[in-house]
């Protein structure tokens, strides 16, 4: 499993990956930071950018915090962070 540390920004004009925050990956979410929208289009984005079923992307810590851990079961930590990058 891959776990990996991002910078969220919800409310943005569009979901992407928008570079890097302190040295984290960030991604900009459209959805608003209410009733976990935005949590649900963070694992969406990132189930479709590793290519697997968003049940297998899940929010480890920080689901009320722009700075969230979030493991992809079935990657290991280098191959999401290469497909974050290539994502970006």
């Amino acid at each position: 499993m891959g776990v990996i540390t991002l910078y969220c920004q919800p409310g943005a004009k569009q979901t992407r990956l928008a570079g890097a925050y302190d040295g984290k990956p960030k991604l900009q979410l459209k959805a608003p930071p209410v009733d976990g929208a935005a949590n649900d289009a963070l694992r969406r984005f990132l189930a479709e950018i590793c290519g697997v079923p968003m049940a297998s992307v899940r929010i480890i810590s920080g689901s009320a915090s722009r700075i969230k851990r979030v493991e992809v079961l079935t990657l290991d930590d280098e191959v999401l962070r290469t497909r974050l990058m290539a994502g970006a």
